[in-house]
């Protein structure tokens, strides 16, 4: 399985035999980036906000669409996806609304995108995301949690490997935290890589024998 990071937290996973899915695509333009530059056979949106929701930039035509889905399902036909609703904020949704985190299971690795969580659920909350092997985590702060509260979030769902996503980089005209506070509070508990790719490689044996779980971080496309 291929997963690369289109910034924000767009996220393009592909699997042995090319099909695609694409999480939470953004327009590129309204953020600062550029578009994604890739097409999907199926599209997972956590919440119908702007930067996350950009079906029509990123989707192949008849691409499934699924946005903000509860529960169990399948992607493609193929792969087990699970939906949990949480919130964009500390006060239930009562200021930015509900999210969907998606737990998605290709073939053999479980990843699973948190979109712009915005509070610290607790370990019960998240008990049907467990166990996980990638956690996708937002670590900007000022519309999702913070660098330190998404230690906290790790610490709850064990990962063997965590990429950081939505934060600042160049080009972004949200006010978000860059990733350099995330990365020097995750040393204390994991091994952390900065690639020079936006692409990571992820393969099931290869996880099973991580003796220290791993943060990467991914450059911008």
């Amino acid at each position: 399985m291929i997963l690369r990071w289109h910034g924000h937290a767009c996220f393009e996973v592909v699997d042995s035999r090319g099909f695609t899915i694409a999480l939470d695509p953004h327009d590129g333009y309204s953020i600062g980036l550029k578009p994604p530059s890739f097409k999907a056979d199926a599209v997972l949106i956590t919440h119908e906000h702007f930067d996350h929701n950009a079906y029509s930039t990123v989707a192949k035509p008849g691409a499934e669409r699924h946005s903000m889905r509860e529960g169990e399902f399948l992607v493609g036909g193929r792969y087990r996806a699970t939906g949990l609703k949480l919130y964009h904020d500390k006060v239930r949704g009562r200021r930015r609304g509900e999210v969907v985190a998606y737990r998605v299971e290709v073939e053999g690795v479980s990843l699973l995108h948190l979109g712009d969580l915005g509070h610290v659920p607790s370990d019960t909350v998240l008990a049907p995301l467990k166990p996980v092997d990638l956690v996708l985590v937002p670590v900007g702060g000022t519309f999702t949690i913070d660098p330190r509260e998404a230690i906290e979030v790790l610490k709850i769902l064990d990962p063997r490997v965590v990429i950081p996503m939505h934060y600042w980089v160049k080009g972004v005209n949200l006010p978000l935290l860059p990733v350099d506070v995330f990365v020097e509070l995750a040393r204390e508990s994991y091994e952390v890589t900065t690639l020079e790719t936006n692409e990571l490689r992820l393969v099931p044996e290869e996880l099973q024998e991580l003796h220290k779980a791993r943060v990467y971080v991914l450059s911008p496309p």
